[in-house]
């Protein structure tokens, strides 16, 4: 689907090649709309991601036997994230979760709601559920910012409570409080018809129009996965920071389940997704899937990259856990190959021998 905000004056579209096509890129400066994201609030369009509703009595734990996530504990008005996995426990699909008004709500990576509703229609067997793909009633707007909640209250709109609610507007749809990017996000998932109705409520109310430029390099800043960008085929959970927002360690008897216990118990993954800061100082940029080189060896694999008005040209990357912190890395092919060094605050703790606590221990 195409954005109709795409017409709206100041946006400009991604070039071809770009993952988020249908949606505008940005409104004229992508670095001043990040700013407000980190500032006041910002409104991002959304509405390229597919949604799945699944309504039903059985709708929760039936959920629970196909997903990661303990939607048995999964209250009325409460939202979280859920993955499906492959029998060796790599991701499949991932969605993002709201229980409201008796129906589940599942929005995702828009090329990912086809497969993922045949594979959830494969499992309906006796269970008392409807599932259905709900993309063309709803569309997701995202605000970001410390003063997301004074806008809401501005408008007149529920403000849902920290760190996972989830309440119904009044005009359809719900709005669903998030944990990224950035300390303060609420999604908006408003009727698809009303999405240029919504739009201008929310800028005239004092929300910076912002493209997904922005809201890529703030989740690229946070630590965030993207299904299909930051992970590949082999991807397990562990790897991309999806252990506790996407999996829930006290449930079983799901797919994969095996291998999540297993890696969380007697092991370690063998790949973390960390934060890399790369040189800025040639206008080429690595691509998503290029290697990551320390030495001869090739180590990792790049995912997003992005410019953040901060940091300047940072990527995502899934990296071998042995790379140490201090590496002289070398992302890109060809003609696009650029230098790049880990952020040690991206070193997850389960990390042995790396991580800025084990970088200055080394140096006493």
């Amino acid at each position: 689907m195409t954005s109709p905000l795409l017409a709206v004056p100041g946006a400009i579209a991604p070039f071809d090649g770009l993952p988020d096509q249908g949606v505008p890129w940005h409104f004229g400066d992508p670095f001043a709309e990040q700013r407000s994201a980190a500032r006041s609030v910002a409104v991002f369009d959304r509405s390229h991601r597919g949604v799945i509703a699944v309504p039903g009595e059985d709708r929760l734990t039936w959920l629970h036997s196909l997903t990661s996530q303990h939607f048995t504990a999964l209250a009325e008005g409460r939202g979280t994230e859920a993955l499906v996995l492959d029998v060796q426990g790599r991701v499949e699909h991932h969605a993002v979760v709201a229980n409201v008004d008796g129906t589940v709500y599942l929005d995702m990576e828009a090329r990912t709601t086809e497969p993922l509703l045949k594979y959830l229609d494969s499992m309906r067997f006796w269970s008392k559920v409807d599932p259905r793909d709900a993309t063309a009633e709803l569309a997701v707007l995202s605000l970001v910012g410390p003063e997301v909640a004074d806008l809401l209250a501005k408008l007149d709109l529920p403000v849902p409570g920290k760190p996972d609610g989830a309440l119904g507007l009044p005009s359809g749809g719900f709005a669903r409080r998030m944990t990224w990017p950035g300390h303060d996000a609420v999604d908006l998932l408003v009727p698809r018809a009303d999405l240029l109705t919504w739009w201008r409520r929310l800028t005239d109310a004092g929300a910076r129009p912002a493209g997904t430029w922005a809201f890529e390099a703030l989740r690229v800043e946070s630590l965030r996965p993207r299904l299909g960008i930051d992970t590949d085929e082999k991807t397990i959970p562990h790897e991309v920071n999806w252990i506790g927002s996407a999996v829930h360690l006290d449930k079983g008897c799901y797919r994969g389940q095996e291998t999540v216990s297993k890696v969380h118990n007697v092991g370690r993954p063998p790949r973390r997704m960390l934060l890399l800061h790369l040189d800025g100082s040639r206008e080429v940029q690595p691509e998503t899937g290029d290697p990551v080189v320390l030495g001869e060896r090739v180590v990792g694999r790049v995912g997003s990259v992005a410019l953040h008005h901060e940091l300047g040209t940072i990527a995502l990357a899934l990296v071998k856990r042995s790379v140490p912190v201090d590496a002289d890395l070398l992302l890109g092919v060809d003609d696009r190959v650029v230098q790049g060094s880990i952020d040690p605050d991206s070193i997850p703790p389960d990390t042995p021998a790396l991580g800025r606590e084990a970088a200055r221990n080394l140096g006493r």
